[in-house]
């Protein structure tokens, strides 16, 4: 079993910085994929980002990438979600996700994955 629990979200002007974590309890979180999502109010939720097990794949939606930067920490049983250049749009909660096979079912536009967090917010103000 392997909880997630997410922090970091908040208020924060257009340009400015936010970096999520998202902190997972149980053994073996070196062996799950991981990845980041969002979902505004009456929107679907959508990808963000993603990292293999190991962290030597990183994975971005168009719409984030070269402002994201997904990273993880198998030590500290972490991953974060570093965001620059906020713009309003990417005002959404953000959840992370945990999965052994994560990047796989992503390449299948499935996203049935084993555990998720609760979310955090994040609001970009204009």
């Amino acid at each position: 079993q392997v909880q997630l629990v997410e922090s970091g979200g908040g208020l924060v002007q257009a340009g400015g910085s936010l970096r999520l974590s998202c902190a997972a309890s149980g053994r073996s979180f070196s062996s799950y994929g991981m990845g980041w999502f969002r979902q505004a109010p009456g929107k679907e939720r959508e990808f963000v980002a993603a990292i293999s097990w190991g962290g030597g794949n990183t994975y971005y939606a168009d719409s984030v990438k070269g402002r994201f930067t997904i990273s993880r920490d198998n030590a500290k049983n972490t991953v974060y979600l570093k965001m620059n250049s906020l713009k309003p749009e990417d005002t959404a909660v953000y959840y992370c996700a945990a999965d052994k096979s994560l990047l796989s079912k992503l390449g299948l536009g499935k996203y049935e994955f084993a555990y998720w967090g609760q979310g955090t917010q994040v609001t970009v103000s204009s």
